[in-house]
């Protein structure tokens, strides 16, 4: 069985989102998408985010038509030990990809495949995510293409330990990012003409003015977002 994997903020999830989800089922026969929200993205420490309960709740909401696309806490709150100074919670731990990874795969099957899901905005930055060798070997990544970058710029983003020599890549620095890279230790499967010009930044500053958000998400998102007065403050 194929199995994919989806993390993020997903504050909120859009269309965008979806959209590569199901580009990604189709290309690589998924019979499982799970979509899992971060409690403490390990980039965005510094950043606000919404509750996890919302982006959870919007998340069961995008995806309620979608059989086998399935909301998921692997990343969720945990349930914090006593102290000794109750008062005193330790803080959250970040949610390392590599570590939600080895986890969701002590109930996969052997023969099961494992596919992480990501856009190439994240992509890029991929040789900083921790452990990152480690998840390379543990699953392969379909990443959703954009216009602007080539095979040499993916294959330039992978950490040094993985990365091809520069004259290897070179020839593909004019060749627009699409097929399969597979490299020892990687397997890369690209996903072009999924890329929307949609963000989640956007769609909170949207909300914030009081615009329509029906280009941006799923009705049923719009109407929570509107309903529980998210990103008014934004």
């Amino acid at each position: 069985m194929n199995i994919g994997l989806f993390g993020g903020t997903f504050d909120p999830i859009h269309l965008g989102h979806l959209a590569l989800a199901r580009a990604a089922r189709e290309r690589c026969k998924l019979s499982r998408i799970l979509f899992v929200p971060a409690n403490v993205p390990p980039h965005k420490q510094l950043q606000p985010l919404s509750d996890f309960a919302h982006r959870y709740a919007m998340i069961a909401l995008a995806t309620s038509q979608e059989k086998d696309f399935v909301p998921s806490l692997l990343e969720g709150p945990q349930a914090e030990s006593p102290t000794e100074h109750p008062r005193k919670a330790p803080a959250a731990k970040p949610n390392f990809t590599i570590d939600t990874v080895r986890r969701l795969k002590q109930s996969l099957k052997k023969l099961d495949r494992l596919f992480l899901l990501t856009g190439m905005d994240a992509f890029k930055d991929i040789a900083k995510w921790h452990e990152v060798e480690a998840l390379f070997r543990e699953c392969e990544f379909l990443v959703a293409s954009r216009p602007g970058f080539s095979l040499a710029d993916v294959a330039n983003a992978l950490p040094a330990s993985l990365r091809p020599r520069q004259e290897v890549t070179h020839p593909f620095r004019k060749q627009p990012a699409t097929g399969d890279l597979v490299l020892t230790g990687v397997t890369i499967h690209l996903l072009d003409k999924v890329y929307q010009p949609i963000s989640s930044t956007a769609v909170r500053e949207a909300a914030a003015a009081g615009k329509s958000l029906a280009r941006f998400v799923d009705p049923a998102v719009g109407e929570y977002i509107r309903k529980i007065g998210l990103y008014k403050g934004s």
